[in-house]
């Protein structure tokens, strides 16, 4: 079969599209890695290590609901307060008491004992996270009261 008179090929058919240039695609790849490596970066500060971590010790039971739990924190920046909460739980699993604890800046891994009231008979306790955010009214470092 033949065109039609004054028609081509590619008037009828159309053209070859374009060859995509390797310039092109060096541009793209460039853009995929520098995405990727922001994403990777994202994942390491949010995942990472954390700046503070705790060991829970010890913990026993003490009269009227309470705990008696001792814990070991190291930080990252030693030099730094920081705060912990701690928390007690009930048999059922529930969150019987929780207190926040002043962690003072110190060299090395800190040992802290504390006593946590519960709502119920508490079986275990743990850390539930520490912060370098130390609230005002945890820091033993108040201003003067005028």
């Amino acid at each position: 079969m033949t065109a039609p008179s004054g028609t081509s090929l590619a008037d009828r058919y159309g053209t070859k599209p374009k060859r995509t240039s390797r310039r092109t695609y060096w541009i793209v790849g460039a853009i995929a890695l520098v995405v990727s490596a922001f994403v990777a970066w994202i994942g390491y500060v949010n995942f990472g290590t954390a700046p503070i971590e705790t060991q829970t010790t010890s913990y026993a039971n003490l009269p009227n609901n309470q705990m008696k739990m001792t814990f070991e924190v190291t930080r990252d920046t030693p030099g730094r307060p920081a705060v912990c909460i701690v928390r007690a739980r009930v048999l059922d699993g529930s969150e019987g008491g929780r207190k926040e604890v002043y962690i003072p800046p110190a060299q090395g891994a800190t040992t802290v004992t504390t006593v946590i009231t519960s709502s119920g008979e508490p079986v275990t306790a743990d850390v539930f996270g520490c912060s370098y955010q130390v609230p005002i009214y945890l820091s033993t470092r108040m201003p003067p009261r005028g």
